[in-house]
Parts: C-alpha cells; sequence; structure tokens
C-alpha cells in the first residue's frame, strides 16, 4: 500500500529513511532548513522542501495533517524534536516516529505520545524503512540497493502449511525469495527443508528483492488449502 510520509530532518538518518520510503514506492515528502541538505535528496524523494517543521503555519500550508505518517529525524537539537513532535500529534498524524538523541529525550518522546522511538543513524533509518508499516518484520540488513535479508514472524494462515505447500519450493520460485533459515524459539534450521511445516510462533529468514519482501502479507492474504496462488 502506497502511503504519504512526511521525513523532517535530513541529516544522515532522515535521508536514509527519506530515500529508502521513496524506494519502497511511498510518497515521502522531505524536510530540512538547512537548503543544501534538501538539494542532496532532490530525485530520492517524491518532494523536497526547504522548511521550518517547528512552525505550525508551514505545517498546516503543507497539508501534514492528511499523512498517514511523519519522523521526526531532527540530530542533536532536542527542543526542536520535541516541538516538531508535539505538532504532528496534536494535528492528528496517524503515526508518528521520532529519533531520540539520548535515553531522556527518548523517555520524553513518549510522554508525549510518540508511536515510536528510535536511536539510530543510517543503517537503523534503512531498517526503520522496512519495518515501519510490517510489524512482522524484525530485522532487516540491505545487501545491495533494493535487495536484502529480513527476518519476520509467519502470518497466521501460514501456520501449519510447508515451504511446498506456500509455493518456496526452490531457490527459484515465483516469489523470488529464498528462505535461508526458520527460527523456533532458540532453535534455528538453515537451508530448511521444503516439506518443513511451520509453526506458530516460527520465524522465517528470507533473501530477496524488497519489493517482493514488502508482499509477505498480501502473500498470506492469497493462500488457500492448496496453497498460494499470487
Amino acid at each position: 500500500m502506497k502511503r504519504q510520509i512526511a521525513v523532517m530532518g535530513l541529516g544522515r538518518f532522515g535521508s536514509s529513511v527519506a530515500r529508502s520510503l521513496y524506494n519502497l514506492g511511498h510518497d515521502v515528502l522531505a524536510i530540512d532548513k538547512d537548503e543544501t541538505r534538501v538539494q542532496g535528496i532532490m530525485g530520492q524523494a517524491t518532494h523536497a522542501l526547504t522548511g521550518d517543521c517547528t512552525n505550525d503555519a508551514v505545517l498546516k500550508e503543507l497539508g501534514i495533517s492528511d499523512y498517514h505518517a511523519a519522523v521526526v529525524a531532527i540530530g542533536s537539537d532536542v527542543v526542536s524534536s520535541i516541538m516538531a513532535s508535539v505538532l504532528l500529534k496534536t494535528m492528528g498524524v496517524p503515526y508518528v516516529v521520532s529519533r531520540a538523541h539520548n535515553e531522556l529525550h527518548g523517555n520524553t518522546l513518549e510522554r508525549i505520545g510518540v508511536d515510536k522511538v528510535v536511536h539510530a543513524e543510517e543503517e537503523m533509518g534503512n531498517r526503520l524503512a522496512h519495518s515501519m508499516f510490517n510489524p512482522n518484520v524484525e530485522e532487516y540488513l540491505e545487501i545491495t540497493p533494493n535487495f536484502g535479508i529480513s527476518k519476520l514472524k509467519i502470518p497466521p494462515k501460514f501456520v501449519n502449511m510447508s515451504l511446498k505447500e506456500l509455493g518456496f519450493s526452490s531457490p527459484r520460485n515465483k516469489y523470488g525469495l529464498v528462505v535461508l533459515a526458520i527460527r523456533r524459539g532458540k532453535d534455528i534450521t538453515l537451508n530448511p527443508d521444503t516439506d518443513d511445516r511451520l509453526r506458530a510462533g516460527d520465524w522465517l529468514v528470507l533473501a530477496g528483492r524488497d519489493d517482493m519482501l514488502d508482499r509477505l502479507e498480501a502473500i498470506a492474504e492469497d493462500i488457500s488449502p492448496v496453497g498460494a496462488r499470487l
């Protein structure tokens, strides 16, 4: 599902989030007070604007309240980070993620109602983009641009089905995804057999293109008693 997302603050973390979300097909608005940073993200976000995200008039003019989510990626300016986060929650943005500079900053963000607090830089920015709207993704590792490895909690429809029934029968299966491992509690099965059946609580470690990794929920929705039909 394509979403409208605002990213405020275009340092290493913010730029990484904006680029990754844009590459995943979302409509991304990137904002920073520094025009040089804004120029640097041109072509890697849907819109890139110079502006003060702590100014409610600016946010209202941009129609931020209509966005699905916002990421406050402001660096060490704790006051601006808190102000922007408060404004976003006050304006009714459904999902607000804010980067914390330290533990006290993080605790403050939680108290004002921020939906997710992260302590991160560039690598975490990429991970956040991949897990932001998919609660089943616990970890993501980029191998090359648009290709990575994800650890995902299996959807309920996968329970009691074999990898073969799900369509993960070979490295060249129809999803273009490779099952590297199954994690069950503390046990990990590497290169699992395609006849292995999944259990509730299992995790899959999958490698593939980002767009296919993000389709796991869509694949689950199309599961029938005889397997996947996507």
